[in-house]
């Protein structure tokens, strides 16, 4: 598919990942858009340049649909313009931005064109939104709908800001009636609030104490009451940052019998154990929980079989100084943008997996969950030319002061890692190269189906 524009650029590679497989390609693109994916040895087409990235692999950029901002008005947290960037140095070239913890937050269509006020001139990747669902704002969701966001988070159990209040099961039929009824998606925050109360409840460092109280009952019955929603409503959801392997058989039957459900995981859950996390070390705290390692084993059998579709950062940042020793207390957000393309492929690799399972979790079903497969999610003709360009055996050292996210409080401090990001491309323009960033190029991006 081309609009008849001459190309302008070939990127050739040994190793291209396509949805047919891997292999040595040379990929035109013309308009910012891919019109070719051709031999490697292909003739580059008179007046294009070639960017010959010999071995390293050339990927689809990938697209993050989960997000913290926070941006207006919690930027001493995050950013666009750092976040983005952070994005943009691991590979990411489109994000999907969470309602909260921004001031105000996105969940009026006037809110929306706050937020959007804010992002437009600070992208370095392109950025969507989702919207939000909360127990007063039923009216504000069609038109938030109309306006562009790509579906609507909710939390069943408190978010952790005053703004942004849980639903109770009431409010959950409520909005997920109205969502289903114009065919939108609602994406959930599945911890059951009476399992949490009922948990212990202890202050201190010990992350033993933090982990009993998330227990995984409370993710097991919040997501059970949500099938059991969607199921009656014939209505789309979409479970977040799962980490309760205990759901997964829950999960897996849902869909046998129709229900439209959907779930992701993230790269803390899958390289990060509780086994291994220092007390009082709350860069680790996150909620849902990092938890045992035979229950990440479980998750990454789900990815393996298809029960989790895709991998997503949940960059929650903070500023540093609420990341205290109290794990009671402490901010709970794990900060990966950055580093999560390199810290997931590190752990496939030792579990056989592939970079094309990786690009499958991380950027082909990220992009179909919001609907942004016909633009992003592949090295495929008629796709947008977003790329990473990968040193997939190279290893690195994390270091905290190397990292573009605004605060740079991370778990995976001191981490030997594999892969290397080389270069990020959005639309065929080069937008990060060993660390170097252009001005800012991204879109800001709206739902067309």
């Amino acid at each position: 598919m081309s609009d008849g524009s001459p190309v302008e650029l070939v990127l050739r590679s040994t190793r291209v990942i396509t949805p047919e497989g891997t292999r040595a390609a040379s990929v035109a693109v013309a308009a910012g858009k891919i019109t070719a994916v051709l031999a490697h040895d292909a003739v580059v087409p008179a007046g294009a340049r070639l960017e010959d990235f010999g071995d390293d692999v050339l990927l689809p950029g990938l697209v993050d649909t989960h997000v913290h901002v926070n941006d207006p008005g919690r930027t001493e947290w995050e950013g666009f313009w750092t976040a983005t960037r952070a994005a943009a140095a691991g590979g990411i070239t489109t994000l999907v931005d969470m309602p909260l913890n921004s001031l105000p937050p996105t969940t009026t269509a006037d809110h929306l064109r706050t937020k959007k006020d804010v992002a437009r001139a600070k992208a370095h990747v392109d950025v969507g939104f989702w919207g939000g669902a909360l127990p007063d704002n039923v009216k504000d969701l069609r038109p938030l709908h109309d306006a562009g966001v790509f579906g609507f988070k909710a939390f069943l159990s408190p978010s952790g800001v005053e703004e942004f209040p849980e639903l109770d099961q009431e409010q959950l039929a409520r909005s997920l009636a109205e969502i289903a009824g114009f065919g939108g998606l609602l994406i959930v925050h599945a911890e059951d609030p009476h399992h949490l109360a009922a948990a212990p409840q202890r202050s201190g460092r010990k992350y033993a104490d933090f982990l009993a109280s998330r227990p995984r009952d409370a993710e097991d019955t919040a997501i059970a009451n949500l099938v059991a929603q969607a199921a009656r409503l014939d209505a789309r959801v979409h479970v977040l940052h799962l980490s309760s392997s205990d759901a997964l058989p829950l999960i897996a039957a849902a869909r046998r019998e129709g229900v439209r459900v959907t779930a992701e995981t993230c790269p803390h859950y899958l390289t990060l154990t509780a086994e291994e996390v220092p007390d009082g070390a709350s860069e680790f705290k996150c909620c849902p929980p990092i938890r045992e390692a035979a229950n990440q084993d479980l998750l990454w059998q789900a990815l393996a079989d298809g029960t989790i579709d895709c991998v997503v950062t949940d960059h929650s940042p903070s500023t540093a100084d609420l990341k205290t020793d109290d794990f009671a207390t402490a901010w709970g957000g794990i900060s990966g943008l950055q580093l999560s393309l390199p810290a997931v492929w590190t752990e496939a690799r030792k579990r056989g997996h592939t970079l094309e399972d990786v690009v499958r979790w991380m950027s082909s079903r990220t992009a179909e969950l919001v609907g942004l497969d016909d633009r992003k999610g592949a090295v495929a003709v008629g796709r947008d030319a977003d790329f990473a360009v990968l040193a997939p055996d190279e290893t690195f050292t994390v270091d905290p002061a190397a990292l573009q996210h605004r605060n740079r409080v991370t778990a995976y401090a001191g981490r030997t890692l594999h892969g290397v990001v080389r270069s990020t491309w959005l639309r065929g323009e080069r937008v990060m190269a060993d660390g170097q960033f252009t001005a800012p190029a991204g879109r800001l991006l709206s739902r067309r189906r």
